[in-house]
């Protein structure tokens, strides 16, 4: 390993990062901001430094932007004779509900597995939970004995359709080039309400939308879009905004630690049991909590449900609580309180009587009764879809853009044929190798010469396992393509990287990346500061490997740099010497990125945009097409090492005695380049 780090701190560093990701919330000082509402250090300190919900504080705020959304008296004027009806004649179903879902996992391009891009079992994990949850299923955690305990008869069922007819596995993995999103209209322009939601929304008549995401406010746990009427007298018509309408929390909380078979998860206890997305669907149902929202621990609210007991206030942990009717407690097993995940287990009679109404005859949720999006269409042998990935504005190694390679047929996935053009340019082919069970997918990198504007991606699949498609509706996709400015190059190899953290290092990571994408050192989380008084600097030498780029990225939870609010912090990259700035940043915003690395190839050399490399993973031989015996190539680790040269010979390059792993080939011919990652199995 060529880049020298002491191996004590790299220890240290996963660590803190692990020890942080889980402990942050509870040492932040800094008041939250949610939906208009603020969070002090001592609201927090009772719920173990989470906002367990925001449900009640996203209704006030629609109310108060939607004029003509009806306030909760006069939601509960409408419901009420609906719910004495629903009891009477239970569901206009006649049965069991079953409602198609579709979870949207936002993540900033990282890779699957790695947060917030959690794993389908993850997802799938959630569904279960839900499941159990409101059908109280026996032999499972969410059962329960209680007898006013009810089956609420509403069950869910990842999507088998998508919007355009196409099959689908319900997961939709959106990269919006955003490392964190805000709810607070304050903060920035790009919201969650304003921005993400509407980009990424299926049909809400047909789909109950799902968002799996990282909140800027680490906080918040999740919330829900509360049903509308349609028939209030005096009212006009209005179901509420639909390009928002669904139910959103964060990556942390999506999912049940129970299910986590293959130790893939991102959970956080006490609230790791996928209770956070029970207690939010059902607020989407129509449910509200079982204190009733009013405020006052010294009253007794009414959640209009005669069954759950009258509650004072949340309660957190799982407590025994006298409830305000003498002789009884309050209900803290019930899944719209605030208790642990591992405290939850009842849906009441009521409340199912509620959920009934809501779905009978509220906009967006009676269509769900009669959606067919979960009923799978034909499948054929082999289909393909794909897809262009979202180009983000940032500094990278390469320029290029990124394809994701579906597999919606029940054969295994093993090539296809791409045809590409950026920017309306000539035709360009990408084989694409590899093993792809149904449903799964893979994202590749396509390089393109940094003197190739910013504009639009068209990619079309040819063949798939060298036979035509059998389903033409998912063979094409566009997307934007953003340029990357090459990277710097440098005549040194040897940087000297310093940190001088604000007052908030809970919020404060950064990371060091080679070509290959693989991080080769990070640090943070940090603690936060016990007083005023700014930490100690932080000061590594970095001896980076000759002729390989590398990206630092330094990130802020809170999205205000380290210069504001919390100290003069800053972060800066220098030559051993000290005379050259490689990077520099201090209010940053978000995030901060800088590509550079020694001896780079100069600027003027273009990329072999056409080249192909394959198979991938290999065995023995990759396949390097469209150039000649004068092409020579490198190969590194992922650490920078080089462990094989040569000249390209028959258009094949050797790679039987590298041991199995991720590697990085870089061809160079007639004066053009081109670096390629690659999987020796």
């Amino acid at each position: 390993m060529k880049i020298n780090f002491f191996t004590k701190n790299i220890i240290l560093a996963f660590a803190l990062l692990s020890f942080f990701s889980l402990n942050a919330q509870v040492k932040k000082s800094k008041e939250i901001k949610v939906f208009g509402k603020t969070y002090t250090q001592a609201d927090l300190s009772k719920s173990k430094g989470f906002i367990r919900c925001a449900t009640t504080e996203y209704e006030t705020y629609l109310q108060g932007k939607y004029p003509n959304r009806m306030n909760d008296s006069q939601f509960e004027a409408w419901i009420k004779p609906l719910i004495e009806e629903a009891k009477n004649n239970k569901s206009q179903s006649g049965g069991i509900i079953t409602i198609p879902v579709v979870v949207h996992v936002i993540h900033n391009g990282e890779a699957l597995g790695v947060a917030p891009n959690i794993t389908d079992e993850q997802v799938i994990s959630q569904i279960t939970v839900m499941n159990e949850d409101f059908r109280r299923m026996a032999l499972t955690p969410g059962f329960n004995s209680n007898p006013v305990g009810a089956d609420t008869m509403i069950q869910f069922a990842l999507a088998k359709v998508d919007p355009n007819g196409n099959p689908t596995n319900g997961i939709d993995r959106v990269n919006m080039c955003k490392y964190s999103w805000s709810n607070d209209d304050q903060s920035n322009n790009e919201t969650i309400d304003s921005t993400l939601k509407p980009a990424t929304i299926w049909d809400p008549t047909q789909y109950m939308n799902m968002w799996s995401v990282r909140f800027s406010a680490s906080d918040l746990l999740g919330y829900a879009q509360f049903p509308s009427n349609s028939s209030l007298p005096g009212l006009s018509t209005n179901g509420g905004p639909a390009n928002t309408d669904g139910v959103v929390a964060n990556y942390s909380t999506f999912g049940s630690i129970d299910y986590n078979i293959n130790n893939t998860f991102f959970l956080n206890t006490p609230y790791d049991k996928g209770r956070t997305m029970t207690h939010e669907v059902g607020h989407f149902l129509g449910l509200r909590h079982i204190w009733g929202d009013d405020g006052s621990a010294a009253v007794c609210a009414t959640d209009y449900c005669n069954d759950t007991t009258p509650a004072h206030e949340e309660n957190y942990g799982c407590p025994s609580v006298a409830s305000c009717t003498a002789g009884l407690f309050e209900m803290v097993e019930n899944y719209m309180d605030y208790t642990d995940d591992a405290c939850m287990n009842l849906f009441t009679v009521d409340q199912k009587a509620r959920i009934t109404a809501v779905m009978n005859n509220s906009p967006r949720r009676a269509t769900l009764k009669t959606s067919t999006k979960d009923i799978a269409i034909p499948l054929f042998a082999n289909d393909a879809e794909i897809k262009v990935e979202r180009s983000c504005q940032v500094e990278n190694c390469s320029s290029g853009f990124k394809l994701t390679l579906y597999n919606r047929g029940t054969s295994l996935l093993t090539s296809a044929v791409i045809t590409y053009t950026v920017n309306g340019g000539t035709p360009q082919i990408y084989n694409w190798t590899g093993s792809l069970a149904q449903d799964k997918f893979s994202t590749f990198f396509v390089p393109v010469s940094s003197a190739v504007a910013s504009g639009t991606v068209t990619a079309a699949i040819t063949t798939v396992n060298g036979t035509a498609d059998q389903r033409i509706t998912n063979n094409t996709a566009t997307g934007s393509y953003v340029s990357s400015p090459l990277p710097a190059s440098y005549a040194f190899s040897t940087v000297v990287f310093t940190l001088q953290r604000d007052l908030y290092g809970s919020e404060t990571r950064w990371e060091l990346k080679n070509s290959a994408g693989t991080i080769v050192t990070q640090g943070g989380p940090y603690a936060n500061a016990s007083g005023s008084t700014l930490p100690p600097l932080i000061t590594q030498t970095w001896n980076l490997a000759n002729n390989t780029c590398y990206t630092f990225t330094i990130y802020d939870d809170y999205q205000d740099g380290i210069c504001c609010g919390g100290g003069n912090g800053y972060v800066r990259i220098k030559s051993q010497d000290g005379l050259t700035t490689v990077f520099e940043a201090t209010n940053f915003g978000a995030s901060a990125s800088k590509s550079f690395g020694s001896n780079l190839l100069a600027a003027s050399e273009a990329l072999l945009t056409d080249v192909n490399i394959y198979p991938n993973p290999a065995t023995d031989i990759l396949n390097i097409t469209k150039v000649s015996d004068k092409a020579t190539y490198t190969i590194h680790n992922t650490v920078g090492q080089i462990v094989s040269r040569g000249n390209v010979k028959n258009n094949k390059v050797s790679v039987d005695r590298l041991t199995k792993g991720v590697y990085i080939i870089t061809l160079n011919y007639e004066g053009k380049t081109i670096s390629h990652k690659f999987i020796k199995k």
